[in-house]
């Protein structure tokens, strides 16, 4: 309506200029200026409704609750808590507790932040309103402010229309929204969003009609604005971190339960084969494994295929190029050589051993872990250097040289041995890196690879028919597992040391 007004009036005027006489032509420039200007900010959206949603959470198809989600018990115990306010405020009232305004879940990519946040919405019966924190940077002054106002508007709006009490705002990548004020000298647009959503989460409360919480999700906690952190904002932080033997269990429970499972296929075994990855990775894993299914024709998904998923998950692709017949001796021996100083230091730990390339590996051996550690001992830091050096020294007591192969393993060895000095665990004892002469951290650190280097030597030289026999085979074979493996040491093992 206003639109045709201000149209009407206009042509009203021209009009008038025309009856009058005067040459118009300089304020027909000018009106074309202007609404040039006006169409480019249309354009980068400076002048358009943010509208990060469509529809909310309003929807019963595709709801997610928390007992969707495994491997989080801490963080969902955690979050259910502090999302009582919203299903009885009435209580929470009674007791004198000041409502929570805000919840930050931190945690690695991955872990399951988006999903707690839905569940916490189907949990607390509210409408979802997600964003992300890119949405609200722009290059025009005061479009961030402005979107920041218009995402809390349109969450009561939805949460009314819904006939609902309470509305979660989800803002996913919050750091760059809540980045530290100061951190972009030369664009103040980011500090005028920043204190708009301060000003947001200021002014909520128990008593207004629709009660919100504004939900965050990031993986860079140590970027954020102190005060959007401080209590009567973000009042909880809560720990999404990669879960544990038992999590893992209960997610590749969850996103096999719509997939034909083999009878050979054992979860618990799955689970502990794949420490450290993430609940996404977990749902890629299973997701794969029926890809593969799918490909061979076959009606179940076998151990064969989870095992090759986790390959896949963890390594990528297999590649086309094929390594000429030498190169690809080398890489059977130097695979081998890790694979015996791992079985060597601690048996039954190799899961599977390859030649098959991935990624940017061209040959690679799977470990199994002994538990989920979290802290790690002298000896076991040096057990896996002294695994990250039997490929090359393998190489060089059976072919005589070493190869570019080993560019990695020497800087996870070299990064293990610093690990060593800066936890104090080193024969120099408690050391500051910094403080240490110039030069000397470096000759701590060849001091702790060479002693290695040489108890591996000793080790693959007691070993050499049994690294030649199992190379050929590998060479063969192309991938064995660990039983194979260790059924090819065993015929070897009563001439090692």
């Amino acid at each position: 309506m206003l639109k045709e007004i201000g149209i009407g009036g206009v042509l009203g005027i021209i009009a008038g200029l025309l009856l009058l006489g005067l040459n118009i032509y300089p304020l027909l420039f000018l009106l074309i200026l202007v609404l040039l200007v006006f169409k480019m900010m249309d354009l980068k959206g400076g002048l358009k409704k943010f509208n990060p949603v469509k529809g909310g959470n309003s929807s019963k198809k595709g709801l997610i609750c928390f007992q969707d989600i495994g491997g989080q018990k801490v963080a969902k115990r955690e979050l259910q808590e502090a999302l009582d306010f919203l299903k009885d405020p009435g209580m929470i009232k009674a007791m004198g507790i000041r409502p929570l305004k805000g919840i930050l879940l931190v945690g690695p990519p991955g872990t399951g932040k988006t999903l707690l946040a839905r569940a916490a919405a189907t949990y607390t019966n509210s409408e979802f309103i997600p964003a992300a924190g890119s949405e609200f940077i722009e290059m025009y002054a005061g479009v961030g402010a402005q979107r920041v106002r218009q995402l809390f508007m349109q969450a009561r709006a939805l949460a009314k229309n819904n006939k609902k009490k309470s509305a979660i705002i989800f803002i996913d990548e919050i750091e760059i929204l809540g980045v530290k004020r100061g951190s972009h000298n030369s664009h103040l647009e980011y500090d005028q969003t920043l204190n708009q959503l301060l000003v947001e989460m200021d002014g909520l409360s128990l008593d207004d009609e629709v009660a919100i919480l504004v939900i965050g999700a990031t993986n860079r906690h140590d970027l954020l604005d102190k005060a959007l952190l401080r209590p009567g904002r973000f009042d909880r932080i809560v720990q999404v971190e990669l879960p544990d033997r038992e999590g893992r269990l209960q997610i590749l429970k969850i996103h096999a339960r719509n997939k034909p499972l083999a009878a050979d296929v054992d979860l618990e075994k799955i689970a502990i084969e794949t420490f450290g990855f993430s609940g996404a990775q977990l749902e890629s894993l299973t997701n794969e494994a029926a890809i593969l299914a799918f490909r061979e024709k076959a009606r179940q998904l076998g151990t064969k295929h989870l095992k090759e998923a986790i390959d896949k998950v963890m390594m990528g692709e297999k590649l086309d190029r094929k390594p000429d017949k030498e190169e690809c001796l080398r890489i059977a021996i130097h695979e081998t050589g890790h694979a015996v100083v791992s079985e060597y230091i601690r048996p039954s730990s190799i899961s599977t051993i390859t030649i098959v390339p991935r990624g940017k590996a061209l040959g690679y051996i799977r470990q199994i872990p002994e538990k989920d550690s979290y802290l790690y001992t002298k000896e076991h830091l040096e057990g896996q250097i002294a695994v990250l050096l039997g490929g090359a020294i393998s190489e060089e007591v059976v072919l005589g040289s070493r190869s570019t192969g080993a560019t990695m393993d020497f800087e996870q060895a070299v990064e293990l041995a610093r690990k060593i000095i800066t936890s104090g665990l080193s024969s120099i004892g408690v050391v500051s890196p910094r403080d240490l002469p110039d030069g000397a951290l470096h000759e701590y650190i060849k001091e702790i690879i060479s002693s290695q280097e040489e108890k591996v030597r000793s080790l693959i030289r007691n070993y050499l028919p049994a690294i030649q026999n199992i190379a050929y085979h590998l060479l063969e074979k192309e991938r064995i597992s660990g039983n194979c493996l260790r059924e090819l040491l065993g015929k070897e093992k009563k001439n090692a040391v």
